[in-house]
Parts: structure tokens; C-alpha cells; sequence
């Protein structure tokens, strides 16, 4: 096993808070030996302080982009909260449907991962909108910082044991089977996802038009307060007036000055 002395660590840990956002405490520190060991052995590097002279050293980006995908977790699945997914169809999209006049619907699902999330949010309003859907723009916004699990979602290939709680309509319309044990997510349902690479740490978001719905779940989770409060204040000047916010149950805004009201659990609306 790769050893890291503390102070190694700590350097490690405050690039990636910084940068990232991501806080890896004490605790984290033998997953993310492991984790790098095979990284540090390709390279021939001889400890930490070398692997990370050459992250901060490329300015290709390329290293800081292998270390990230090493580090996050990226676990998600299919009607993950599945609450918040009925919400969305049975509350959100009836009151967009009548107060949205340009008929330009705008959803992200910021820390996407694999793309389950912003897949499951394009067949909802596939089913919502049906014959009237092609007079209405719905296409989803979805970012992830780790470039791996971009070129997974934008494949959009799942193995079949992992859909099985899609419900059986969406596993026969939208997914189709690719022989052996997986599926892929139909092309009319691709085409309403847009994936992007993108930083949630960014100092400033570059997006021209509000949003109507975020979607961030199980991703603060991995922040400390400062940069949650932070993230939370941009997502509120990202979000239309009578937008709404969601994030993972395991997650709370403090409810005290963040301008967004609770609307029930890890859901949250701007008034």
C-alpha cells in the first residue's frame, strides 16, 4: 500500500479543497492511497510529493483531470430519490408548463455523473409533454468536473441489472438492448441531454439565461460549510424567480439567509 506521510496529505488535501471544493478529512486518507497507488506505479513516481509536482505542473490540465477522476465517487443509480423525480413530474413541470410562455424549458443537473440523472429527467418530460413535445425546448444541461464519467453518460450504456428499477414503459421505449447484458439509452432521449465538463468551484457561472430547475444531489455532501453557503448563493443567481433547487437528501441548506425557501425535504425554491 502507497504510504503518504501527513504533511503530503495535507498539501494534496488543500489543492483539491481549493480548486475542487472536494474537503478530504483524516479519515479519507488510506482510500485515497489506495486510490492513487496504481496511478503513482504507471508514472514511476516514488511518493506523493513527486505526483503532485507534476499535477501542478501541467498545464495541459490533463493530470489534475486523471487525479479528480481518481478521488470522486461518482455513485449514482436510476430513480435515485425517487421522491424528487415525482415531484418533479407531478408539482414542477405543471407549473412551468403554465408560466413559461417561450416554451423554453431550462434543467441542470449539475454533478451528473453517468448521466442517470439527466437521462431520468428527459423520459419524465418526454412523458409529460407527448404529442406537444416538439414545441417545447427541454433539453437538460449536464456537468460533471471528471471527464471519465462524462464519456459514460454521453454513451449511455447501463447494464441491464442496473436498470431495473426504471419503470417496465421506459425500459421498452427508451432503452434498447445491445445483446449480452446491457442496454442503451435511445438516441431520441440522448439528443435531449447536452453533457459539458464543468467546475462547480468556478468563481463565477458563465450561463447567459436563468434556470428554472437545478438538480445538485449528494455533491455538497463533499464540501464544507463555506463552500456549500458559496455553491448555494450562485445556484440561487442561476435560477429563474419560482425556480427550483434539489439536492440530496443527505444534504440541508441552512435556511437562514440563502434566499431559497423549503419546500419540502432537499427541495427548495427561489421566491
Amino acid at each position: 500500500m502507497l504510504n503518504i506521510a501527513d504533511k503530503e496529505y495535507k498539501l494534496l488535501a488543500d489543492y483539491i479543497l481549493k480548486n475542487y471544493g472536494i474537503k478530504l478529512g483524516s479519515q479519507k486518507k488510506a482510500l485515497v492511497a489506495g486510490r492513487l497507488q496504481n496511478i503513482l506505479l504507471q508514472k514511476n513516481f516514488s511518493n506523493i510529493s513527486e505526483y503532485f509536482d507534476y499535477v501542478v505542473s501541467d498545464k495541459t490540465g490533463n493530470a489534475a483531470a486523471a487525479l479528480i477522476d481518481k478521488i470522486t465517487t461518482n455513485h449514482t443509480f436510476f430513480m435515485r430519490e425517487s421522491e424528487h423525480f415525482y415531484y418533479f413530474r407531478d408539482n414542477v413541470l405543471p407549473y412551468l408548463a403554465n408560466t413559461v410562455k417561450t416554451r423554453d424549458l431550462r434543467i441542470w443537473s449539475a454533478g451528473c455523473s453517468t448521466g442517470e440523472e439527466a437521462y431520468t429527467l428527459a423520459m419524465i418530460m418526454q412523458d409529460y409533454f407527448g404529442a406537444d413535445k416538439e414545441l417545447w425546448d427541454t433539453r437538460i444541461l449536464a456537468t460533471d468536473i471528471s471527464g471519465k464519467v462524462l464519456e459514460a453518460a454521453k454513451k449511455g450504456e447501463y447494464r441491464n441489472k442496473d436498470i431495473e428499477a426504471v419503470p417496465f414503459y421506459w425500459r421498452s421505449g427508451y432503452f434498447r438492448k445491445t445483446g449480452g447484458e446491457k442496454s442503451v439509452i435511445s438516441d431520441k432521449i440522448k439528443a435531449e441531454v447536452i453533457f459539458r465538463s464543468f467546475n462547480l468551484m468556478n468563481s463565477r457561472f458563465p450561463f447567459k439565461k436563468k434556470f428554472h430547475v437545478i438538480f445538485c444531489r449528494n455533491v455538497m455532501i463533499y464540501f464544507d460549510s463555506e463552500t456549500k453557503k458559496n455553491l448555494t448563493d450562485k445556484f440561487y443567481d442561476s435560477l429563474e424567480t419560482g425556480g427550483y433547487l434539489f439536492v440530496g437528501h443527505s444534504e440541508s441548506l441552512g435556511r437562514e439567509g440563502t434566499g431559497l425557501k423549503y419546500v419540502m425535504p432537499a427541495v427548495y425554491r427561489k421566491e
